[in-house]
């Protein structure tokens, strides 16, 4: 199969065109040794990472070889690729793969990817990570979580010390939209959502359950056109992701009262330029963060789950070197 050309895999009627699917195909057209290198038990453990599925970072290879290395031919590339913009909403392709070369150089210099499982059985995963980008997809082999597991994504566009406004980042637009919702609250509510102390760390994006002490301003405490304002965020934060897993984040922030469970934060610490719009921001709920991280440049952390008690396998570059080991004991 390795030498089968992409098209005429896809187009065979017992394959539809899916992240799932392409990753059973690549998985079939790899050989032994590959499958040593790359593919892992479901519940495989990294005595550095633990639970390897699991895993998220802002820089780490989930297995050595980058995707354009000799270690796979031409098709199987080629299905990693599509396999990846099938995960990713069209519209999206573009401005992605323009952080990519921003960041790395391009699709596949600095990215890896593993398979967890065997696809098509019922516990499988795919994962592709690398500089400022992990990605899943599991057809819901995974209990409990959206997209398969936490996400991240960034993107340093112009340096790695960003100005403000973030000229050229393919994410800002996400940081404008919710700026716009604090532009709304009067002087009381900008006082509950705006937290002059420390930040929580970047990769500090665990559940805190039904626990009072979410930061920032509860969403119950927003006018309407505000809600509506704040769903506006929401779509705008899902739409680079293929539907069903915009669905999935839907149903698991339903299952704990939608929005409404929610608190939104913005964060006065490293605001770049003192300008007031606010480069750092986060919403959260029983089993839900989507952490907004924009100095030095922008990471953002995603963790959502219909249950808080999912655990969180998370680490930034202060306790991970480029290379993905730990720097500590």
């Amino acid at each position: 199969m390795a030498g089968v050309p992409l098209a005429s895999l896809v187009r065979e009627p017992r394959y539809e065109q899916t992240p799932e699917t392409l990753t059973r195909i690549l998985y079939d057209s790899l050989s032994p040794e590959q499958k040593a290198v790359v593919c892992f038990d479901w519940n495989h453990v990294d005595p550095q990472r633990g639970l390897l599925r699991t895993f998220v970072a802002n820089h780490w290879p989930v297995s050595p070889p980058s995707i354009n290395s000799e270690f796979f031919n031409g098709t199987q590339r080629a299905i990693i690729r599509e396999t990846f913009e099938s995960i990713v909403e069209p519209d999206w392709h573009s401005r992605l793969y323009q952080q990519l070369r921003d960041d790395s150089g391009g699709f596949g210099r600095d990215q890896q990817i593993a398979i967890f499982g065997v696809p098509g059985s019922e516990k499988f995963e795919f994962v592709l990570s690398g500089r400022h980008m992990t990605l899943r997809c599991d057809g819901d082999s995974a209990d409990h979580v959206a997209f398969a597991g936490p996400i991240f994504y960034g993107h340093s566009a112009e340096g790695f010390f960003e100005r403000r406004h973030h000229p050229s980042n393919v994410f800002w637009e996400q940081a404008l939209a919710a700026n716009a919702v604090y532009e709304m609250l009067d002087g009381r509510q900008r006082d509950l959502a705006l937290i002059k102390g420390a930040m929580p760390a970047e990769d500090d994006v665990r559940f805190r359950g039904y626990d009072n002490g979410l930061p920032g301003i509860p969403v119950t405490e927003l006018l309407m056109d505000q809600k509506e304002e704040l769903q506006r965020v929401l779509r705008k934060l899902l739409e680079p992701y293929r539907k069903s897993d915009r669905d999935e984040v839907v149903r698991c922030l339903d299952v704990h009262g939608g929005l409404d469970a929610c608190n939104l934060a913005f964060y006065k610490q490293s605001d770049i330029g003192g300008d007031g719009v606010w480069d750092n921001w986060r919403l959260e709920g029983p089993a839900f963060v989507w952490y907004f991280r924009g100095r030095p440049h922008v990471h953002v952390w995603v963790h959502v789950a219909d249950d808080p008690a999912v655990e969180l396998n998370a680490y930034s570059d202060l306790t991970l070197d480029r290379a993905g080991h730990s720097r500590f004991p």
